[in-house]
């Protein structure tokens, strides 16, 4: 099954999450098979937070791929923000 989920990078103290799709099969920051946006929730000042390509998210969707309950919810304040600017 492939999932849409968040992979983590960044230094220790200062996470930085990917939006990936990849094989629910892989591990956490293993093999995938497309990046497809990013999260920062430490950002500062101007520095952007979040980051999706929604067209890419609903193709995936479009062709099975599960979305994990983090990155449900990161849609989800994509979507408030949008219509809010």
């Amino acid at each position: 099954m492939v999932i849409i989920r968040l992979s983590r990078g960044g230094a220790k103290k200062r996470p930085f999450y990917h939006l990936v799709v990849a094989d629910s099969r892989s591990r956490r920051d293993g093999r995938l098979i497309e990046r497809i946006g990013f999260f920062n929730p430490v950002a500062k000042g101007q520095e952007e937070t979040l980051r999706i390509d929604r067209e890419r998210v609903d193709y995936w969707v479009s062709q099975g791929a599960q979305l994990s309950d983090r990155v449900k919810q990161l849609l989800k304040q994509s979507e408030q923000e949008a219509e809010a600017s």
